[in-house]
């Protein structure tokens, strides 16, 4: 358990310090937000305001893990590197995103069908390591059985569970690159996803199945449940330092390098703790998000009507006059509830089996 907290910690002071080194570094070389003039007129006084702050905590989580292996002495698992390639390689598409708008100057950044083969090679990487590098006991990072609190015993095979993979990371990374709208939003509410995760790890390397099993119940293995803890804290801390700069008024922004990196991220500790079934509501927020962009473009395409002042649903309430802090807390007080339901049936599923 001294790993979750080595962990934590190097993340937390790493991103905590090292932020603001980044922001000035940024600030010198004019690596400033572009505003759409589209959106609220409110967000024009943040034009200008470092990005990439995605940079900060990415690299504070790396950090953070290599440390903790070297301190404990403990060897890195196949599933914690994974979730790091996942989250790293996603960060790498938004930096180029995040790079081309600021350097060219241009607000929408890479091209849609670019940033979609990238997002695409690095998911699709994943979901096809995740099924391999065997353990002793022949389980694999990922599962090709579903599973929500308990196994159902349906394995949907390695080519359907790579489309259902790549279909979670596309989706995680979207909704929290569509969450990140505002000061600090994205931050608060991946923190505490990631720290549900921290919780998770550590129930299911606490516990096994022989110690729950019955005739009806069908316990599941996890590979690396203490890594994937490990790498959930790094990512809490790394997350918690960033949110001082991030939160309002930010002095940086994460960009599309964090928000593609934190979503996944959450994939794929998802994805690699088995509780794929579970993300949507640990995750509540950025489904919510994600869902009202989808009903606004469906509604306008259908009707030529707009169901909302402006999509996403944070823009829909500034446009209402909800202050931006306003809007901020109580959206974190969602994305808690989300987090506080998850984890009860988490663990009322394992308690009742």
């Amino acid at each position: 358990m001294k790993q979750i907290l080595y962990s934590g910690l190097i993340g937390l002071v790493l991103s905590l310090f090292g932020t603001p080194a980044l922001i000035r570094l940024l600030a010198r070389h004019g690596y400033g937000q572009m505003i759409r003039d589209d959106g609220p007129k409110a967000h024009h006084s943040k034009r200008g305001t470092p990005t990439m702050g995605g940079i900060a905590f990415i690299l504070a989580t790396l950090i953070a893990y290599a440390l903790t292996k070297v301190i404990t002495g403990d060897q890195p698992r196949a599933s914690g590197l994974l979730v790091l390639f996942l989250m790293s390689g996603l960060g790498l598409v938004g930096f180029l995103d995040d790079y081309i708008k600021v350097v060219k100057q241009r607000s929408l950044g890479l091209r849609a069908k670019a940033k979609l083969l990238g997002q695409s090679f690095v998911g699709l990487a994943f979901a096809i390591l995740s099924l391999q590098f065997h353990d002793p006991r022949g389980l694999t990072p990922a599962s090709t059985s579903l599973s929500f609190i308990q196994d159902f015993s349906w394995s949907i095979g390695p080519v359907l569970f790579v489309m259902w993979a790549y279909f979670m990371i596309a989706g995680m990374s979207n909704g929290v690159n569509l969450t990140d709208g505002l000061d600090g939003l994205a931050t608060g509410a991946s923190v505490m996803v990631f720290g549900a995760y921290v919780f998770i790890g550590v129930w299911q390397y606490g516990q096994s199945c022989d110690r729950f099993a019955t005739a009806t119940a069908n316990c599941f293995e996890v590979r690396d449940p203490l890594d994937l803890a490990v790498v959930a804290s790094a990512l809490m801390g790394s997350c918690f330092g960033f949110l001082w700069w991030n939160t309002s008024p930010a002095k940086i922004f994460m960009g599309d390098t964090g928000s593609l990196a934190l979503g996944g991220a959450l994939a794929g500790l998802a994805i690699c703790s088995r509780t794929e079934l579970l993300l949507p509501l640990l995750g509540g927020l950025f489904v919510i998000i994600t869902l009202s962009v989808i009903i606004q473009v469906g509604s306008f395409r259908l009707t030529g009507k707009r169901v909302f002042k402006m999509a996403p649903l944070q823009h829909h309430f500034e446009l209402k006059g909800w202050s931006e802090v306003l809007i901020v807390v109580r959206f974190w007080i969602i994305q808690g509830l989300c987090v506080a339901v998850g984890l009860g049936i988490f663990y009322a599923g394992w308690v009742n089996s």
